[in-house]
């Protein structure tokens, strides 16, 4: 009778068959959460700024002048006895809508031009990428000024501004993109198919180059609320009594020794909403890295 040697590392009995480990489900950080969960409420307020106040924001009480935060107001009145959490939830639509239009701008055009640039080369990229190099060279809120001094002031005409200030950014990163997908093998594969050069665009490179742009436009989301409040503060948005959350700031600086919760609290406002924002897009972007 043979005796069986055991080596090491040889185990007695069966082996236990390998667990089939389920797919790892990443929860976002509760900072994340947080973020989302202050973009949502300034999106209601955008959407139904009622359904927090009952106050008119240009409206105000003669005898409630600079009265502090307070259970009856709760972040306070200015110097014409009006509620400011009213006329910030009111102007959040303002800011939120012209951030939207600054970002879309920014996407469609600099995307376009990044796309075209980026997959036809030659002349066509040279000139784009010319006039994204004059456009880089000059700071984006100076370019901002200048754009919305020319269309005339209004808040609006602000988020036009902002957009056009935005371009040169999504036009380089979109033809940086393309040129990493158009040397791909589906994309020599659809040429060889027959493909036309408008569908191999927008059938495989655009969907290909397109998920780092929406990144970014997340991103400059906040940075549209940030450089547009910055133009209503100079007065180059909405005139009195609009509530753009810039110009609450610039209307509160006055009154700052004796009334600081009128700058306190829409700065803190937007200080909120522009770094919720930048978290969620630094978010998304390390997801997608992985």
């Amino acid at each position: 009778m043979s005796a069986s040697v055991l080596t090491p590392g040889t185990t007695l009995g069966p082996r236990p068959r390998p667990r089939s480990r389920p797919a790892e489900r990443r929860r976002p950080p509760v900072t994340v959460l947080l973020s989302a969960a202050t973009i949502a409420v300034v999106l209601v307020w955008s959407i139904v700024p009622g359904l927090l106040t009952g106050h008119d924001p240009a409206v105000g009480v003669a005898d409630d002048k600079f009265i502090a935060p307070s259970w009856q107001y709760w972040l306070g009145t200015d110097h014409l006895g009006r509620d400011l959490l009213t006329r910030i939830v009111h102007g959040s639509a303002s800011s939120m809508t012209s951030a939207l239009i600054a970002v879309t701008i920014g996407v469609v055009v600099g995307g376009v031009l990044g796309l075209l640039g980026g997959y036809l080369g030659g002349w066509v990229d040279a000139v784009i990428g010319r006039v994204v190099d004059v456009l880089l060279a000059i700071p984006g809120f100076l370019l901002a000024v200048v754009v919305v001094t020319a269309l005339g002031y209004d808040t609006r005409n602000a988020a036009i501004a902002t957009g056009v200030s935005a371009v040169a950014v999504f036009a380089r990163l979109m033809r940086s993109e393309v040129l990493r997908v158009r040397t791909s093998v589906f994309i020599e594969a659809a040429r060889v198919n027959g493909g036309s050069t408008g569908y191999v665009l927008v059938r495989h490179v655009l969907p290909n180059a397109l998920r780092p742009v929406l990144s970014l436009a997340i991103l400059q989301f906040g940075i549209a609320i940030l450089v547009i409040a910055g133009l209503a503060f100079l007065g180059y948005g909405d005139p009195p009594p609009a509530s753009d959350w810039g110009l609450l700031v610039s209307d509160g600086r006055e009154h700052l020794l004796h009334a600081p919760w009128l700058v306190i609290a829409p700065g803190l406002v937007i200080a909120v909403v522009v770094l919720s924002v930048s978290r969620i897009s630094r978010w998304l972007d390390q997801e997608r890295t992985r």
